[in-house]
């Protein structure tokens, strides 16, 4: 069995004229957001295997707080750059790629490709997947570039933890 956890990347920040989308900052919400929603998951699931962000600032960010709440080490973070995407193609070849020696795994991305792929692969429908949502699926695949629909298990998001 293989377990997955998508999550959102925390509210970014629009307020700084003239950076490229890639380098948008959290908001203080945001930073608020992802450690409220990680001090949860912390208390409620195992520390995932391995910890996979998209490259953009919005989404670096709020993985880097995971892993402080997680106790996991930064140096062990795979940042991907084909996670800022907002389709779902790279989100599923980044799952389908991971090691099979991790039988669980959290990704941090990005708005369209996230709410297409929990879609998709979970077996409840989910109309928008929040900033700092959290989306647990599993997989009774035992390898990840196998997997098909699973069961979505857990659907958090941080307006039901305030």
């Amino acid at each position: 069995m293989k377990t997955l956890y998508i999550v959102r990347h925390a509210k970014s920040s629009w307020e700084y004229s003239g950076i490229e989308d890639i380098d948008r900052p959290l908001k203080k919400r945001g930073i608020k957001d992802a450690h409220l929603m990680s001090k949860f998951l912390s208390t409620e699931i195992d520390r995932p295997d391995v910890f996979v962000s998209s490259s953009a600032n919005r989404a670096l960010h709020t993985a880097i707080i995971f892993c402080e709440n997680f106790e996991f080490p930064l140096s062990n973070l795979q940042v991907k750059r084909q996670l800022y995407s907002f389709s779902d193609g790279y989100l599923v070849k980044t799952v389908n790629a991971l090691d099979d020696g991790f039988n669980s795994a959290i990704i941090f991305s990005h708005d369209h490709g996230i709410n297409t792929f929990v879609n998709k692969f979970g077996n409840k429908p989910i109309s928008h997947v929040s900033t700092c949502g959290v989306v647990g699926i599993q997989f009774e695949d035992k390898h990840w570039k196998n997997i098909k629909k699973g069961k979505t298990f857990m659907i958090e998001f941080p307006k039901n933890h305030k």
